[in-house]
């Protein structure tokens, strides 16, 4: 992805928090697997320039897609780091373009993750 030596913040929550932090920042009153806060973007990104960003993961709702996707929650968790991770390093899903890459992105770096 580029970086050389970046710090990220990674916090596992409950759906409750994840929930509020999902209402207060995207004004989405419910519950998510996985939210990214970039720290290089915008007009303070030359304060902290080696912080990457925070990656904040619901434990219950990747137990649940775990569960779902018939998986282990540690399988779950690194595939919801490793989104929250593209999202820090500006991939997004917006468009089905953009999904499609961000798709083919994560399948390269799951690659690196010894199971």
């Amino acid at each position: 992805m580029g970086f050389q030596t970046q710090e990220v913040s990674i916090t596992l929550v409950t759906d409750k928090t994840i929930r509020e932090l999902n209402q207060q920042y995207r004004g989405i009153d419910s519950a998510t697997d996985v939210l990214a806060f970039a720290m290089q973007e915008g007009d303070f990104k030359e304060i902290t320039p080696d912080l990457l960003g925070d990656v904040i993961i619901s434990v219950e709702t990747a137990q649940r897609q775990a569960e779902e996707a018939g998986h282990s929650l540690q399988q779950e968790l690194g595939i919801l780091l490793i989104h929250g991770l593209l999202h820090l390093a500006g991939y997004d899903h917006m468009t089905d373009e953009d999904a499609e890459l961000m798709q083919e992105k994560e399948k390269e770096l799951w690659q690196h993750i010894p199971n």
